[in-house]
């Protein structure tokens, strides 16, 4: 099973010191099958008991562990993004069944919890918004910037449920799109506008200002608007939806940047806020 879904959110979840490296995928959180294993195990070479414990599971019968382990990309150690085992919740457990560990109990109490909380966000998606709030405040953020962080991603979310109706593909078109629409915002692509401000794999969303929030909302807002009043359908149609919504964002931003002498794309980031791990158990 490969990745075949960008959008990613993906978090660190603490069991008694110990990082577990976690992804939300198909609506629900898959771990990282070497994290665990390093965690109950205390081994020093996880790759290899991993490796051997697949083996062991092939060998009692149970293949059917390896056909359901994704190969999901979370960030390594390095800070680039690598194709990781992953394992959803009920998949871990059988895993962690095959494991001789006293901590294999309180893990799984753990496992159940945090693997729970989508549950509960997929349920009432409220939940999600008020956790993705708190987690903005500790570490460290402005409350107003959150405001707009928050309503960004809403009128994200808005845009893209428009592109699933209209015939655009998930993934590389939705990049595509987005690409166009931030090109004719601000003048560069996404990936140019992390380079300028020094970003590596970071959100480039959670280093922008207040200003560049307030137009990429006003870019993406606009597209949805074209691309509803006009009933644009399939992605050549929703690309030039897409780069007329940009200019309206961008005529905004030339005039605000005329009217006020300075440049509203900056070099400004949040980098010196301390990451904050989200500890969901101990």
């Amino acid at each position: 099973m490969k990745n075949d879904h960008n959008n990613w959110k993906i978090k660190i979840a603490v069991f008694r010191g110990k990082e577990v490296r976690r992804i939300i995928y198909k609506n629900e959180w898959w771990f990282s099958i070497i994290d665990v294993i390093e965690t109950l195990t205390d081994s020093d070479r996880p790759r290899k008991y991993w490796s051997d414990l697949k083996k062991k599971l092939a060998s009692e019968g149970y293949s059917e562990v390896s056909e359901k382990i994704g190969q999901l990309k979370l960030e390594a150690s390095d800070g680039k993004m690598r194709e990781t085992d992953c394992a959803n919740t009920e998949t871990l457990f059988r895993i962690i069944q095959s494991i001789p560990s006293s901590k294999a109990e309180p893990f799984k109490r753990w496992l159940a919890q945090v693997g729970y909380e989508r549950v509960q966000e997929i349920e009432d998606p409220e939940i999600g918004t008020k956790r993705t709030r708190a987690l903005y405040k500790a570490k460290g953020y402005p409350e107003g910037w959150i405001e707009k962080r928050m309503r960004g991603i809403a009128v994200r979310e808005t845009l893209t449920d428009e592109w699933q109706k209209r015939g655009v593909k998930e993934g590389k078109e939705y990049s595509i799109l987005t690409a166009e629409i931030a090109k004719a915002t601000f003048g560069m692509t996404p990936s140019q506008h992390k380079k300028y401000k020094a970003l590596k794999c970071e959100n480039l969303r959670d280093h922008m200002n207040d200003l560049e929030l307030i137009f990429s909302m006003l870019g993406e807002a606009a597209t949805t608007e074209i691309a509803i009043n006009r009933d644009v359908q399939g992605f050549p149609q929703n690309k030039k939806a897409a780069q007329q919504g940009g200019e309206v964002a961008g005529k905004a931003r030339k005039d605000v940047e005329f009217k006020s002498g300075k440049k509203v794309v900056s070099k400004e980031n949040f980098l010196a806020l301390d990451e904050v791990k989200i500890i969901s158990g101990k």
